[in-house]
């Protein structure tokens, strides 16, 4: 039975039309549903102004709005419905939800939610407006499979360590939680697009140019959009799923699922791989259980970021933030060297030349790189936080938050502070063979694997067989690494007693 007789299901970062709860939901409970995203000039306006107008992430969303688009008019004409489809705008959305939903004359707005701040402020600003205008607004949990406050430790406070996290979520996980709210069945409710096509209500999903940005090289790269190029990925990753224990941290292997951003903007439902996983797990496979695993960290931490929102701008342990990290103009040179992948650590420079030209890194190297510059470098985690903020393609902020305070130490069930990786070991263990140093950085090519790793242990002799000059060709390292790390132990004694420093030996 319809509770509404028109509602306004609105896309934000869950871009498909199969096992999407909000979407579920709006056709259950109205008679007619349109279907509406936002390009956000709240976030869009920052990228500009800081000269980001070629980024992939933009280009990902509007390729997915194209597939996503597809899918409304394809459920449509499933139940003999012409003219379904997606409404596209380009305006703040605080401003532009409430102005569309009072002229198309709805009752209700349906969303799925987001727990990042600046979202939560602009949904209270939303709610606020639709209830003025007499519109309900509803929110749905869709990105995660337990949020916000479902899972709790025994005297009802949040999770700050994993493991336990973990090991509640899995106690709780039924199947139920992972079924999938069913779309196709309901699809008869989808409205058409009210006006003919080329009017303002039905037109095309805008080009880039129409919103001012530009291509980037994602057609280029493999990392295909939308629901049908996450649904190929997953089915090549499940094929391949036993061995991710064993290949997920070499980068020069394919072992990762590849599906970070596609989790990140709803592509993929995250119930649907979830459940694949758990079967899997269930039935004893180290590598399905590695990944459910990671799955988890994901759940762990967006609702670390919905409990403790101070974590965007300061330490998740208060503590920490007595670290004094290099600001100076010294700090800002080691900074601008880490970001543009000179600083004479081939694993890092590849790394970081890795994410500058195809807007993803390796998970091994996000925690190689993040340690590199927070504890070789001396460099604040915020830095390295926001420039892959900037960068990354599959960028969530709970994620990356949650990833550099690991690397940092200064978050919740960081790795200790006095755990300082090698760049040249971890090299040697996760590229031995050099093959992904050696194809993002061709200076270094002709190296004998032997020093490719320390290029500046390598004889004159070596340096002279591949024609490289360390300081034109490649750069000498920016730091020594075992001065660097008693540096490190010194800075962050701040927060520990001088006894619980660890002795060398």
């Amino acid at each position: 039975m319809n509770t509404y007789d028109k509602g306004l299901m609105w896309f934000r970062r869950d871009l498909r039309a199969t096992d999407n709860a909000a979407l579920h939901h709006a056709l259950r409970t109205c008679r007619q549903v349109w279907c509406i995203f936002v390009f956000d000039t709240e976030i869009l306006d920052p990228l500009q102004a800081r000269g980001l107008t070629a980024d992939r992430r933009v280009e990902f969303i509007r390729e997915s709005l194209v597939d996503l688009d597809a899918q409304l008019r394809s459920l449509g004409q499933v139940h003999g419905l012409s003219g379904t489809g997606l409404i596209v705008r380009h305006a703040r959305a605080r401003d532009e939800i409430p102005a569309v939903a009072a002229r198309l004359g709805v009752q209700a707005v349906f969303a799925n939610h987001d727990d990042e701040p600046a979202a939560k402020a602009r949904d209270a600003q939303v709610l606020g407006s639709l209830a003025h205008a007499g519109i309900m607004f509803h929110g749905f949990k869709d990105h995660v499979v337990f949020e916000r406050r479902e899972l709790l430790t025994q005297a009802a406070g949040a999770f700050g360590v994993f493991t336990p996290y973990k090991n509640a979520w899995l106690r709780k996980l039924r199947p139920e939680d992972l079924a999938a709210w069913p779309i196709e069945p309901l699809a008869s409710r989808l409205a058409p697009l009210p006006g003919p096509p080329g009017g303002e209500w039905n037109t095309p999903v805008p080009r880039l140019s129409d919103i001012d940005f530009e291509p980037t090289n994602l057609s280029a790269l493999p990392m295909p959009t939308g629901s049908r190029g996450a649904r190929r990925l997953f089915e090549d990753f499940v094929e391949r799923i036993d061995r991710y224990h064993e290949t997920r941290d070499f980068p020069a292997v394919k072992g990762p699922s590849y599906l970070s951003v596609h989790l990140r903007f709803g592509t993929l439902s995250v119930r649907e791989v979830a459940s694949v996983a758990w079967r899997m797990h269930l039935q004893g496979m180290q590598g399905a259980s590695t990944w459910l695993s990671e799955l988890v960290w994901r759940d762990f931490y967006h609702q670390i970021l919905a409990n403790f929102p101070h974590v965007t701008e300061r330490s998740f342990k208060p503590e920490y933030d007595q670290i004094r990290f290099d600001h100076s103009r010294h700090g800002r040179q080691l900074f601008e060297a880490w970001c543009e992948g000179r600083t004479g650590y081939p694993l890092v420079d590849a790394a970081m030349a890795q994410i500058n030209q195809t807007g993803y890194m390796h998970n091994r190297l996000r925690m190689v790189a993040a340690s590199f510059l927070v504890k070789d470098l001396g460099v604040d985690w915020r830095w390295g936080e926001a420039y892959f903020a900037d960068h990354l393609i599959d960028y969530d902020l709970a994620s990356n938050n949650g990833g550099w305070q690991w690397a940092a130490s200064t978050g919740c069930d960081a790795q200790p502070w006095f755990r300082i990786f090698n760049p040249v070991t971890q090299s040697e263990k996760f590229d031995p063979q050099g093959r992904f140093i050696r194809r993002y950085l061709p200076a270094l090519a002709g190296l004998p694997d032997a020093v490719l790793h320390a290029p500046w242990q390598a004889s004159e002799v070596e340096l002279e067989a591949c024609g490289l000059r360390l300081g034109r060709d490649y750069p000498k390292p920016v730091v020594d690494h075992a001065l660097a790390r008693e540096q490190t132990l010194a800075r962050y004694a701040v927060v520990k007693k001088p006894s619980t420093l660890p002795r060398r030996g």
